[in-house]
């Protein structure tokens, strides 16, 4: 863990990472094939108020993660999440800068629903989450979520997220209004419930 007070640490590489049954990677121009089978999928794109994107725009989301650095607000790293055991790629987890000057980011994921239920998302939500701490130098991570997304909102529970808010038909998609969650753990208190 950093020390508080300590300056942000800045890279142009993601971090690498491990968890019993997981790798953490950033991706690499082989993983498209599979990042793109599960992000082509509708059901993906259920709480995220779009429609899934154009194949054009698919590549060119997927070739700027792979020179992505956290170095401005709205910047951004994004994890391949794999499976240990076979080296599937089943998702990934993203750190999103909201506030270099308040050491504020925003963790997302989106995992393939074929393994879905196994809690490899939480295993690697908490595994972005130390690296947020404890190699980037946050203060807080928060996760923004769709009120009746449960899966999501079940991960961050299991991770002891705080609700912090619950903003009332805050977005639009389809003339349909949605409300939000947000969740939010500081630094103590994540190094706490760790142990560490």
């Amino acid at each position: 863990m950093i020390p508080p007070g300590c300056p942000m640490t800045f890279t142009n590489a993601v971090p690498f990472a491990s968890t019993e049954r997981l790798i953490l990677r950033g991706f690499m121009p082989e993983d498209f094939e599979a990042y793109s089978a599960y992000r082509s999928l509708p059901s993906i794109y259920r709480f995220l108020y779009r429609d899934p994107p154009s194949a054009e725009a698919l590549r060119e989301r997927f070739d700027a993660s792979l020179n992505a650095s956290l170095s401005d607000d709205g910047s951004s790293l994004c994890w391949a999440v794999l499976r240990r055991e076979d080296d599937v790629l089943m998702g990934e987890v993203s750190l999103k800068l909201t506030s270099k000057a308040a050491l504020q980011a925003e963790v997302g994921y989106t995992f393939n629903p074929a393994y879905a239920g196994k809690g490899y998302a939480t295993e690697a939500v908490r595994a972005v989450i130390d690296l947020g701490f404890g190699i980037f130098g946050f203060h807080r991570i928060f996760a923004r979520l769709d009120a009746q997304n449960a899966g999501s909102i079940g991960v961050v529970e299991r991770l002891g997220l705080r609700r912090e808010a619950h903003l009332i038909e805050n977005d639009r998609f389809n003339g349909v209004w949605g409300d939000e969650y947000i969740y939010a753990v500081l630094s103590r208190e994540w190094a706490s419930q760790s142990g560490a």
